[in-house]
C-alpha cells in the first residue's frame, strides 16, 4: 500500500474522488494500491473522468469525509466539510 498526505490536496484525498482507498494509519493520510490508483471524479470539474489518479488535482478539492476530524463539540464544520442542508430538527429561515 502506498500513502499520500492530505496536505497535497490531490484527488486521492478529495471527497469527490470515487477510487479505492482507505484512511491511512498516520493521521491526515490516505492509503491506496498503486496498481489500482485511478478513479472517477464525481460532481467536480472533471466529472465522469475515470482517469483521475494520485498526481491529479483541481481547484475544487474537498477533504474526503472519512478523513475529517471526529465529532467537534463546538458545532463548527470541519474544514472542507460538505453540508447537506439543515439538520432534520432545524427549520430553514423564512
Amino acid at each position: 500500500m502506498a500513502s499520500q498526505s492530505v496536505d497535497r490536496r490531490r484527488c486521492l484525498s478529495c471527497n469527490r474522488w470515487g477510487g479505492a482507498r482507505t484512511p491511512g494509519v498516520e493521521p491526515g493520510t490516505v492509503e491506496y494500491d498503486e496498481d489500482n490508483d485511478r478513479g472517477p471524479c464525481q460532481e467536480g470539474p472533471w466529472h465522469g473522468s475515470s482517469r483521475r489518479g494520485p498526481r491529479n488535482a483541481c481547484g475544487q478539492w474537498l477533504m474526503w469525509a472519512a478523513l475529517a476530524p471526529s465529532a467537534d463539540t463546538s458545532g463548527a464544520a470541519a474544514p472542507g466539510a460538505v453540508s447537506s442542508g439543515p439538520a432534520p430538527s432545524e427549520s430553514p429561515s423564512p
